[in-house]
């Protein structure tokens, strides 16, 4: 008797089993359809002001239309990145907290002995949504009106000319590193929390150049508060005419950009990544959203995950390269 009732009993179990694994696949497609029903976070891992703070304001607002829901951006920066992205890697995988950062993402395992988060296997892509170069800047008050009078600058006071970025681990950051490595120079490294902070220290003349991504810097360049030196992109920004080039310069293969993605912790849905990609990448393809974001100094990629994951595989192994090549000392 107590033989048949174990064997009921498991039948019972397996049957429970069963009927719970095919609800929970069922349930998936609902899950998707009524997915988001209530407030989305956006964590960008830099303080606001900077580049992916400000992609990240622009895009919640678009999705916010787009999936009829409300996301809302939350700040957590710190440690080149790593506090808001690992924070995000913990989240619970249900598609209400979400990333959208900058190629820290995919310079710190080159940088850091040790990241708190693996780049693949930490995150579910969602899109890859914007590039721009970085710049070199200088507070008027300086002097500095070119590379060349940077460079000669720095030259003239190895040990009095500082430079400010948005932080270790962030592209502008290896620019200004790369560019004292193939010129010789010798600048002082001051890294802020964010692009914001490292503008508003450069503005004060509180540190007399920078190098930052170009969305963060680009009014102050277009009113005059700081001067543009050189542009790290491909070719010159198209309403920055005057501004030339590191290849332009004579800095052969000077190219370093900042590319933003998006992310959902990794186990997040499927059906919940497929929707949030989708509303992304259709928002990006928008004409006056598209000539928006290029105004304010990104240029559009909208590539899904596919795209984002193969920039990832890319970008990794390369900027593990050129942290050696620029003798930069891991953290």
């Amino acid at each position: 008797m107590a033989k048949q009732n174990l064997v009921t009993r498991r039948g019972v179990l397996c049957g429970a089993g069963a009927l719970a694994v095919g609800a929970a696949m069922s349930a998936r497609p609902a899950l998707a359809a009524g997915y988001p029903d209530h407030g989305v976070r956006v964590v960008v891992p830099f303080a606001p002001g900077g580049p992916s703070d400000i992609m990240a304001r622009l895009l919640t607002k678009q999705l916010d239309q787009a999936l009829a829901a409300s996301f809302f951006v939350e700040n957590h920066p710190g440690a080149g990145s790593n506090i808001g992205t690992s924070y995000v890697a913990r989240a619970t995988p249900d598609g209400y907290t979400l990333l959208v950062t900058s190629s820290a993402f995919t310079v710190n395992p080159g940088l850091y002995k040790q990241v708190p988060y693996d780049p693949v296997k930490s995150f579910a892509p969602i899109a890859e949504l914007v590039t721009s170069p970085n710049v070199f800047l200088a507070n008027p008050a300086s002097g500095i009106k070119t590379m060349a009078d940077l460079i000669a600058k720095a030259k003239a006071n190895p040990k009095g000319l500082n430079y400010a970025s948005p932080g270790i681990g962030t592209t502008p950051m290896l620019a200004g590193e790369w560019l004292k490595s193939i010129t010789g120079i010798n600048m002082a490294h001051i890294p802020y929390n964010g692009a914001g902070p490292a503008m508003q220290a450069v503005l004060a003349g509180t540190v007399p150049v920078a190098c930052a991504a170009l969305p963060g810097a680009h009014p102050s360049i277009l009113n005059g508060s700081v001067t543009a030196l050189a542009i790290t992109g491909a070719e010159r920004w198209y309403d920055l005419p005057k501004v030339p080039t590191m290849v332009e310069l004579g800095y052969k293969d000077f190219i370093c950009d900042t590319f933003h993605g998006f992310f959902a912790p990794a186990g997040t849905a499927p059906e919940i990544v497929q929707r949030l990609t989708k509303a992304s990448l259709d928002v990006l393809h928008d004409p006056a959203f598209h000539e928006t974001l290029r105004t304010q100094g990104f240029e559009v990629i909208a590539n899904g995950p596919d795209g984002l994951r193969r920039r990832i595989d890319r970008e990794v192994p390369q900027y593990k390269a050129l942290i050696a090549k620029a003798h930069i000392d891991r953290i």
